[in-house]
């Protein structure tokens, strides 16, 4: 993975000066109470959504257990339609491609719809250094882009932002990109939309290339699928003569009627609209219509290691719909910036640190980035156990060992409570001792106590208490 994010100190320490941003932590409650509110709105309309969440979650299940098979099929059906697929085993290999592709066209810009997978690589900082220029075109990512920001929700890129601050943004920022903002622009969205469409629209016009990503894609047919809100995927897959996909290879389902399944979920979960306002599928290309060179990256990039964890490898059946991010109370309270990653929330805690591995000190944070309240799980429409994978990636990160005195009390706990004797005479001296007894930890336990007391020792162990109480 990418090292575009790293650098960044280690979830509790961004997560400690997050929270102290009050009109952070403002706009965060307030954007993620009306999404989830209105998610749980429009779920509440199917009868069988519990069903179709049972069937997103086979389906991916199956996909993922067959991925090898489904991924030439995708291959031979994309080929056959005209289009050229690529495979790119890591960030660096994905980033010469396309930078290699773009050169071919002689052009030296391009513009975007919205993917995640080309944030994960860092592609647009590639192509800078190749002296192409990437333009966002999804309003979210523009506001980010135009910012020198980061992205910091999966679903709303800039949901950091208030109203006062995009204008701000807009109108000091727009100018240096394209077509200034316009005179006495206010914080009224309806103007601030019409300035992002006149600014975008001379870009659409002019460019000859674009990347995208992918929601999904069908193995079956060689289809590739965008689902959006604002036509600016329309305007990017439809208008270039060079079309250029980075999709990770997760993405692919077997075939076009299980796509209906995930059509259903995920705007649902996502938008907590009943469809997506769009929905663009293109297969290959032909002459007359849309893009006449069409180009497939499948992107693997830490996949593959995911893929070969039992416990982990559920983190792939991701469709990025953001609702976990909704719900979390970490994330309401942090932001998407601590996380250190494109893929923020608690699904970046357990796919960040399978991707790119836990050797650093921002990924082997992660998995703690949690209060394994299990919200995220009820309401993610593939049934991804988060708690489960966070547990299993503790484990992970502790078997790399910790600190010294760390690895000393837990050796030292171990052999007591392997001994009962031993434990029972702990367990009375403890109780004896407890007048005596801190209430902060030591060293590296110091920490966990800056935000809660040490429990109170009882004065007598239970196994005490019931020699002289049972029956």
């Amino acid at each position: 993975m990418s090292g575009v994010f790293l650098g960044m100190p280690a979830f509790p320490q961004a997560a400690e000066r997050a929270v102290r941003d009050e009109r952070l932590r403002t706009n965060l409650r307030h954007a993620t109470h009306t999404i989830r509110d209105k998610r749980a709105r429009a779920v509440a309309e199917l009868p069988d959504w519990a069903e179709l969440r049972a069937a997103g979650k086979a389906i991916k299940d199956h996909t993922l257990r067959h991925l090898d098979r489904y991924l030439v099929q995708l291959e031979e059906a994309v080929t056959a339609a005209g289009g050229t697929v690529h495979w790119a085993a890591d960030a660096d290999e994905a980033n010469r491609i396309v930078a290699g592709l773009v050169h071919a066209t002689g052009e030296r810009e391009v513009v975007k719809v919205k993917s995640m997978a080309t944030q994960e690589i860092g592609l647009n900082e590639a192509l800078a250094a190749e002296g192409i220029t990437a333009y966002e075109t999804d309003l979210a990512e523009l506001i980010v882009q135009l910012g020198d920001d980061r992205p910091s929700h999966i679903l709303v890129p800039a949901i950091h932002r208030n109203r006062a601050e995009i204008r701000e943004i807009f109108a000091e920022r727009m100018a240096a990109w394209g077509r200034p903002a316009p005179e006495g622009l206010t914080d009224a969205p309806a103007e601030l939309a019409e300035a992002a469409r006149l600014h975008l629209r001379e870009k659409f016009l002019r460019a000859r290339v674009a990347v995208s990503g992918a929601n999904f894609m069908v193995a079956e047919t060689g289809t590739l699928v965008v689902v959006e809100s604002e036509g600016n995927g329309r305007m990017c897959l439809t208008l270039p003569d060079t079309l250029i996909s980075v999709v990770g290879i997760e993405k692919v389902v077997p075939t076009w009627r299980d796509l209906e399944v995930f059509l259903q979920l995920l705007p649902r979960s996502s938008t907590a609209e009943r469809m997506n306002p769009y929905t663009s599928l293109w297969t290959g290309s032909s002459a007359g219509d849309g893009p006449s060179d069409f180009h497939l990256v499948l992107l693997d990039n830490g996949r593959t290691a995911v893929l070969a964890d039992q416990v982990g490898r559920q983190a792939l059946r991701c469709i990025r719909c953001s609702a976990c991010l909704n719900v979390c109370p970490v994330y309401e309270r942090a932001g998407g910036h601590a996380y250190g990653s494109v893929y923020p929330g608690p699904i970046g805690a357990i796919l960040t640190p399978q991707l790119r591995g836990t050797a650093s000190p921002v990924d082997a944070s992660l998995p703690y980035a949690s209060s394994l309240c299990g919200a995220c799980y009820e309401v993610c429409p593939v049934a991804i156990d988060i708690p489960e994978v966070l547990v299993h990636l503790r484990e992970r990160v502790a078997a790399q060992g910790g600190h010294a005195l760390e690895r000393a009390a837990v050796a030292a706990a171990g052999y007591v409570l392997d001994h009962p004797a031993l434990l029972t005479a702990a367990e009375r001296l403890a109780g004896r001792t407890r007048a005596l007894h801190p209430r902060r930890l030591p060293g590296p336990g110091r920490a966990w106590t800056d935000t809660r007391d040490l429990p109170e020792v009882p004065a007598e162990p239970f196994r005490d208490w019931w020699r002289k109480n049972r029956p």
